[in-house]
């Protein structure tokens, strides 16, 4: 490895050619690769290059090759490398920049934002800032930036981290991304420095970090393509895309394939053509197809919004935060559908969108928007105190929409039949029927007690009226509307499956 990094510093001294440097790193790191095993041939120069390294780049490569020979031959790896795209051409800072330091005669900016990638990745970065992801940041004063804070953490004394809460720091914050802050030496506030949360608040007003799916410095388009690069955010009990991905069949078929027949470092990279083994999270939701170009608006296809206690479709969110013309649902789910169609035929397109969608009106219908009347009611009477999470109540709702309620949803979403039902649905269930309901009649009945007459008759009717519907009716020792046709209807079909002689031996439906 020493030789071939000498190769490569050697090289940085002096002015070489985009294509000739490409040669020697390819030997270079090649020689590695013979004495480590480990190493991979870089990637092909990209159209867009300079002629040579810049001055300033060779100088950072000099040092940067001794004191961080991983970082160094990371981008010795990287098509960065082959373009003559060094330290400074990323981090070059101008003065007046509110994050600007001076190194090494250089004024840099530790920070490598989405405004400074968009000297070269202006498509990319215009389409990323338009997306969800670029306001994943702004979450401060949210609720989930509250439990962080406030009920987890705290902000004040010794225990905070200059003022600010560890739990939000190494916690939210980590994937949402951190209001990055400058502190009057020009050094970054270690509480929220490092980060690659995804939608970072950048000293230049940019939203974002590219290097939260791009990880540095070799931003790697394999390593980014593959489901893990998703896994640092999306698990976990309240978002678990990453396991229910590898429950589904599309995540058993990829990991269950050489990486090779993925061809997973192909420029264009397009279902069908390229590979045909299995989707990633980039296949599905960025990726190019033989119709659609890449995105890095990664909500573009996306129809429904799955997160709030309430489902929606996502341009009628947009619409009520304030956004003009959003792409309509239906154009999303379209080109959502031309991803499945490099695979799947279109009347299995078609029925599954029928069960994905069943799933979520069945959540919204029969636990979502019910729970929600319920709590508003609490809260309008005043019978549930404006203080967030100091109540069991608030708890169990929580637990219900924010963490079973999303999984049953993104189970529905991405094919994984034991997120749908046992940790979905059925946790939906046995947190609304055995403990919210409960709850909220021990409150009501807590506050007549109080001489809240009035608000503990309001909210009794709510939960009167909600478990006299007919999907809620069992509750009450009720058989549904139906049901009885439903039990005939079945056993009437497993009469005649049963009857059935399929294999010609008489022995019946095996």
């Amino acid at each position: 490895m020493a030789v071939a990094l000498g190769l490569i510093a050697g090289m940085m001294a002096t002015n070489v050619t985009a294509q000739d440097q490409s040669a020697v790193a390819e030997a270079a790191i090649a020689s590695v690769g013979a004495e480590s095993g480990a190493m991979e041939a870089p990637a092909p120069v990209p159209t867009k290059t300079f002629a040579t390294l810049s001055a300033e780049s060779r100088t950072c490569a000099t040092c940067h090759a001794k004191e961080n020979p991983g970082l160094y031959q990371q981008w010795g790896n990287s098509k960065h490398f082959g373009a003559n795209v060094g330290c400074y051409e990323c981090h070059k800072a101008d003065e007046g920049d509110a994050d600007a330091i001076r190194h090494k005669d250089h004024l840099i900016s530790v920070i490598v934002s989405p405004k400074d990638c968009a000297q070269c990745h202006a498509t990319e970065v215009a389409e990323f800032d338009a997306s969800h992801h670029a306001t994943g940041g702004l979450i401060i004063g949210s609720l989930d930036n509250f439990l962080a804070e406030v009920v987890e953490g705290t902000t004040h004394g010794p225990m905070a981290l200059n003022g600010e809460s560890p739990a939000a720091v190494q916690g939210c914050w980590a994937c949402h991304g951190s209001p990055v802050a400058v502190l009057p030496d020009g050094k970054l506030d270690s509480a929220t420095w490092p980060n690659t949360g995804i939608g970072r608040l950048n000293p230049d007003g940019s939203k974002g970090a590219c290097t939260a799916c791009h990880q540095r410095h070799e931003f790697s388009l394999v390593q980014a393509r593959r489901p893990e690069a998703c896994g640092k955010c999306h698990l976990g009990p309240d978002h678990p895309q990453k396991e229910i991905y590898e429950e589904s069949k599309h995540g058993i078929a990829f990991y269950s394939t050489p990486v090779e027949k993925m061809n997973m470092d192909s420029p264009k990279w397009i279902p069908g053509q390229d590979y045909t083994a299995a989707p990633t999270c980039a296949t599905c939701h960025m990726s190019a197809t033989a119709d659609l170009p890449i995105t890095h608006d990664i909500g573009s296809r996306i129809s429904w919004n799955l997160r709030p206690p309430i489902s929606a479709k996502t341009d009628e969110i947009e619409k009520a935060k304030g956004k003009e013309n959003p792409k309509p649902w239906l154009e999303r789910r379209a080109d959502m559908k031309n991803v499945c169609r490099s695979c799947h035929q279109s009347n299995w397109i078609e029925n599954w969108y029928d069960q994905y969608d069943s799933v979520v009106h069945l959540y919204n219908g029969k636990f979502g928007k019910p729970g929600k009347e319920i709590m508003d009611a609490l809260a309008e009477t005043g019978i549930k105190t404006k203080t967030a999470f100091d109540e069991e109540i608030e708890w169990t709702w929580f637990y219900l929409w924010h963490h079973e309620g999303r999984r049953v949803r993104h189970g529905a979403a991405m094919m994984a039949p034991d997120y749908v039902q046992w940790h979905g649905f059925y946790e939906i269930a046995e947190r609304f029927y055995i403990e919210l309901i409960p709850q909220a009649r021990e409150m009501t009945e807590h506050a007549r007690e109080e001489g809240n007459v009035e608000g503990a008759d309001k909210v009794e009717a709510v939960i009167a009226e909600i478990l006299d519907r007919p999907e809620h009716q069992w509750f009450q020792g009720k058989t549904p509307p139906g049901k009885e046709a439903l039990d005939a209807k079945r056993k009437s079909f497993m009469e005649d499956f049963n009857a059935k002689d399929p294999y010609g031996d008489g022995g019946g439906a095996h």
